[in-house]
């Protein structure tokens, strides 16, 4: 279990083209784990750029972004920064897509609708080492492996 004192040396990069949703992420993360927000990115290619030069802690990513979709960046940042542990915050409620991010890696699967439940243990449970997926996906045909 991580500590106050360990999250906050925990550096974050926060990737979603739209820029509220950026806001809430960061805000989150700031107010409820102490977390340090290093950078965000707005497009695919940002966030594997900076990846490769910050080499994050933490990277939250949603998976519909412009210059390169969010499975394809994972996938990239996995071979710059592979100690990076890569949190899916996204809209799309497809099993399949979660099922792939976490086959690419992923540590979790959060949908937006359930950000003010499970944005918070998700990331602590990939931090950990452990797989989050949301409540909404786990009920459907996740491996049970897959599901925390």
């Amino acid at each position: 279990m991580l500590r106050g004192a360990e999250l906050q040396e925990v550096r974050a990069l926060v990737v979603d083209d739209f820029e509220r949703w950026r806001r809430i992420v960061c805000a989150t993360l700031r107010s409820k784990l102490g977390l340090c927000i290093i950078e965000e990115a707005a497009d695919g290619l940002d966030a594997v750029w900076k990846a490769e030069a910050l080499q994050p802690d933490l990277i939250v990513l949603d998976i519909g972004l412009p210059t390169m979709n969010g499975i394809e960046v994972a996938r990239k940042i996995r071979k710059v920064s592979p100690k990076s542990r890569v949190v899916f915050f996204t809209q799309n409620a497809s099993c399949d897509i979660a099922e792939a991010t976490l086959h690419e890696g992923a540590s979790g699967y959060v949908l937006k609708a359930a950000a003010s439940r499970e944005l918070t243990p998700a990331v602590k449970a990939a931090l950990e080492g452990r797989q989050f997926v949301s409540a909404g996906l786990r009920a459907l045909t996740l491996r049970p492996e897959m599901v925390q």
